[in-house]
């Protein structure tokens, strides 16, 4: 079974443009990802899919791979889509370029779940309590069915805890997809859907197009680089911790 790690990264964002060259350290945000995803030793190959020729460059004068990819995609997962359709592999992983705080063992399950045939698309989630966690909306929350399958995505808070229960679980999604090609392909033909534009939340065409996704737990918590505040607890987090 042939894996390959893809990772979007383009230059502009909406809540922290030029997020992917912000320093990290002594590196860029992308950089650190993309050697942290090599480094895992997991992968057939690990490539950097970019619109960007600063970030092309900032890869490949380091050494890494990269795909050039059309300047427009609607989202990261379409663009990995563009890439992977030339690319020999059964397994596509979509590691965002914002989460360079991947947990070698999750990726791991991730790609032993391909071992059951019928799954198509696995992702990850951990665990938050935090209040504040719970209720931003640069986090994406989902709720998930007892078979392990997502139900929904948000950024609202879901579920909502209408009485107060003290055993409600909440969970927020790791920006990591695994596909199996065939999967992937299938999702970069479809038009996006309302509740996907709305919540600006891609995996969300997969469920409303009747797919299915199988969720992994994590008790790993890392850092997704959203904001200018998330960069700042980043380099903080770094200074304790070695990646």
């Amino acid at each position: 079974m042939k894996v390959i790690a893809l990772i979007p990264a383009r230059y502009n964002s909406s809540r922290f443009p030029g997020k992917m060259l912000a320093k990290l350290n002594d590196k860029s945000v992308i950089l650190t990802t993309y050697l942290v995803t090599k480094n895992m030793k997991l992968f057939d190959d690990v490539i950097v899919v970019t619109d960007s020729e600063e970030i092309y460059n900032e890869i490949t004068n380091n050494g890494g791979k990269t795909i050039y990819s059309k300047k427009y995609h609607n989202t990261g997962t379409d663009r990995i889509a563009e890439a992977a359709e030339i690319i020999d592999t059964d397994i596509v992983f979509n590691v965002q370029g914002d989460t360079p705080f991947i947990n070698k063992d999750s990726v791991a399950k991730l790609i032993s779940s391909f071992e059951d045939k019928s799954v198509d698309v696995a992702t990850i989630v951990q665990k938050i309590e935090n209040e504040e966690d719970i209720r931003n909306p640069n986090n994406v929350k989902l709720i998930k069915d007892l078979n392990d399958f997502v139900m929904y995505f948000s950024r609202s808070v879901i579920p909502f805890n209408r009485d107060n229960m003290k055993n409600i679980n909440y969970y927020k999604h790791i920006g990591i997809y695994a596909f199996r090609k065939s999967a992937l392909m299938k999702f970069s033909k479809l038009e996006q859907t309302p509740n996907e534009i709305a919540e600006k939340i891609e995996p969300i065409r997969f469920l409303e197009n009747g797919m299915k996704i199988k969720v992994f737990e994590t008790n790993y918590v890392g850092i997704e680089i959203d904001t200018p505040e998330d960069l700042v607890k980043a380099n903080d987090f770094l200074k304790n911790n070695k990646l």
